[in-house]
């Protein structure tokens, strides 16, 4: 079933960082060694378990010789076979190749599609659900920008969320999330659909994408607001456009340095968004298809509040419990999506 001797490696190669560890590291590479650690320490926990299991069934198996031990072996032997399924699954599982961006804080961007008010009142419900999902799983939610309608509604968020597993949690999130429901705005008591989007990136950092300066404009404009009370501000608004790709960002808090410094981090996640997703495609086209595409035009999810009904459009999964959902439950749809990547990255390695 598994190659002993890449088992052997991975096994190796942990005891190697555990050793690192405990003999001191110098402290520019404690962080790399510390990472690399934790990342294997699952991998070898399950290959233990399953090597365990083999060494069992073959003391069972040499025990049947014995007529005074055959019927504890029997018993034994058909308790590991019983265990062992399970174990591979979970080893397979282990194995699959890892998103180096799993483990990275992911920048959250909610806008309004289709449908008018309706859609950024939809986009601001949005953005409350994942504040609180994030609340749930005592993750930290920084709002990097946020522009809202005279109503209520969402024009713009971006969100950075830090935490375990953020970005392999989330990364599923991106793409059109369409609603059905009566409009507060409909006087009518009609029933409308309109639509957000959500885009998901993973944090990158300066090390990761290089913006040299001649690729970027930098404009800045006096931050815009209802009424007069920006009469006195000065012009801090930051929009930077990057040349070779056209990508704009803005940001408009009250410092414009703050501005440059979030535009730039927006746009970094931007790139560095964009070159995964060309890798990705590279790799294997077939897979765009699939749960983890990530593309931002597919619609993947529906809400329909008349009926109390969310329904995820990948994976044919509806929840009865709409509520739920919009106050933050979204664990029980997350790992599903997780579940069917995997199963899908799990057909591709044994295709």
């Amino acid at each position: 079933m598994f190659a002993s001797d890449t088992l052997d490696q991975i096994t190796r190669r942990f005891g190697y960082l555990e050793a690192r560890l405990m003999a001191g590291v110098a402290p520019e590479e404690i962080a790399g060694v510390t990472r690399d650690y934790a990342e294997l320490k699952p991998v070898v926990a399950q290959i233990h378990a399953y090597q365990r299991a083999l060494a069992d069934r073959a003391e069972a198996e040499a025990m049947r010789g014995d007529p005074e031990m055959r019927a504890l072996a029997e018993e034994e032997l058909a308790r590991v076979e019983a265990e062992l399924p399970a174990l591979e699954h979970a080893l397979r599982l282990a194995l699959l190749p890892k998103d180096a961006a799993d483990a990275r804080p992911a920048l959250v961007e909610l806008r309004p599609g289709t449908g008018g008010e309706e859609a950024s009142l939809f986009a601001a419900d949005l953005l409350r659900m994942y504040q609180k999902y994030a609340e749930t799983r005592g993750w930290q939610v920084q709002m990097i920008s946020f522009s809202e309608t005279e109503i209520g509604g969402l024009r713009e968020a971006v969100l950075r969320i830090a935490g375990e597993g953020v970005f392999a949690r989330l990364k599923f999130e991106s793409g059109v999330h369409r609603v059905q429901r009566v409009p507060v705005t409909e006087s009518g008591g009609r029933i409308h659909t309109s639509a957000a989007t959500v885009a998901v990136l993973p944090e990158a950092e300066e090390v990761d994408i290089d913006i040299p300066a001649t690729d970027i404009r930098i404009d800045t404009m006096r931050a815009s607001g209802a009424g007069g009370q920006h009469v006195n501000t000065t012009d801090s608004a930051v929009r930077i456009t990057h040349i070779p790709t056209g990508i704009v960002v803005t940001s408009s808090e009250k410092s414009q340095h703050q501005n440059r410094a979030i535009a730039m981090q927006v746009l970094r996640a931007k790139l560095f968004d964009m070159e995964r997703q060309r890798a990705a495609t590279e790799r294997a086209d077939a897979r765009r298809a699939q749960v983890g595409s990530g593309d931002r035009s597919e619609r993947i999810r529906t809400y329909n509040f008349p009926q109390g009904r969310m329904t995820d459009h990948r994976i044919n999964l509806t929840l009865y419990k709409l509520d739920a959902v919009m106050q933050g439950d979204l664990d029980e749809v997350i790992d599903a999506l997780i579940s069917a990547d995997q199963a899908a990255k799990l057909a591709e390695m044994d295709g």
